[in-house]
């Protein structure tokens, strides 16, 4: 056994947050310097819901690196087997948001996450075999055609093992295309056991509708036995096969930014199966989880410790 109960397969980015939305960015517009990414953000809710937590990734050798690990170790996210190449690290510039809608400007062509590849895989191969559960995504997998191999050779590999998969397709129009997008979902789609994706965003691309429910079961007819599809702010639906149901997400009074919040449900869900939580009560716990999260600014400014999160799961509509 590799010790951990999740391990999160994908990139770590350096995150400018600017303190308005981009197309309100004017000379002297103030920012934030942080670290984010999807995998981080997954990484630090599996590690903040209780599992024990690595991060399997390429970090670069710029002057942010040593700085950028000691944010995810801060996190709770085991670094020690992290890999290095000599490129810089990835990048992105976002603004102010609480609606989910966000823009993005990134840069990472070139970047050291971009060169994770089978062999990195190869590598991991005990761990990756031991683990409880991966999380990885699309995005992980449209960095290059090395990630995109990377991302189905570590797939496999927990799979085979009898180990759960968690997959966002997390479609970025900059980053890939619809068709290659599709293979890799029609791919790695059999391999998971949960696929957790969005509507209409992810939905229209990818499966062509914007209906949750026909959605969910278009995942499913691609062999993904069990669908979490996030359909708004306030709700998200579950298709595990025996039925569709959604669930309410729990309200935030103060939210200040959504960036991450898919991210943190995924990792908190993800997190909550492997110690044992029946899929009903994981999903409240990570839909909780994401609620709290917009709090903060950033993919990981707030990632809510799990008494919070149960507390918050444990409330009946109107207390």
């Amino acid at each position: 056994m590799s010790g951990y109960d999740v391990v999160v397969l994908g990139e770590v980015l350096v995150e400018v947050h600017l303190d308005a939305p981009l197309r309100e960015a004017v000379d002297g517009t103030a920012g934030r310097l942080s670290y984010s990414g999807d995998a981080l953000n997954a990484a630090a809710a599996a590690a903040a819901a209780g599992a024990r937590t690595a991060l399997l990734a390429v970090v670069g050798d710029d002057e942010l690196t040593v700085p950028l690990l000691e944010r995810v170790e801060r996190l709770g996210v085991d670094v020690a087997h992290v890999r290095m190449a000599a490129r810089p690290n990835g990048a992105y510039l976002l603004g102010a948001d609480t609606d989910g809608d966000r823009e993005f400007v990134y840069w990472r062509a070139g970047s050291a996450g971009s060169t994770l590849s089978p062999a990195h895989v190869d590598s991991w191969a005990g761990l990756l075999r031991g683990a409880g559960a991966l999380i990885t995504s699309g995005i992980t997998g449209a960095l290059s055609e090395t990630s995109r191999e990377a991302v189905l050779a570590a797939a496999t590999l927990v799979h085979r093992a009898d180990g759960h998969v968690s997959y966002d397709p997390n479609y970025r129009a900059r980053l890939t295309g619809t068709s290659q997008a599709r293979r890799l979902l029609a791919e790695i789609a059999p391999l998971t056991g949960l696929l957790k994706t969005s509507c209409p965003s992810d939905a229209l691309a990818l499966v062509d509708t914007a209906d949750p429910l026909a959605a969910a079961a278009r995942y499913r007819a691609l062999g993904a036995p069990v669908v979490a599809v996030t359909a708004g702010a306030d709700r998200l639906l579950l298709d595990d096969g025996a039925g569709a149901t959604y669930f309410p997400v729990p309200v935030n009074p103060e939210p200040l930014d959504a960036t991450g919040a898919g991210d943190c449900f995924t990792g908190t869900v993800t997190a909550r199966l492997v110690l044992g939580d029946p899929l009903d009560q994981a999903v409240r716990h990570g839909l909780a989880a994401a609620s709290l999260s917009v709090s903060g600014w950033g993919g990981t400014g707030r990632v809510p410790a799990f008494a919070e999160t149960a507390a918050l799961a444990a409330r009946r509509p109107g207390d």
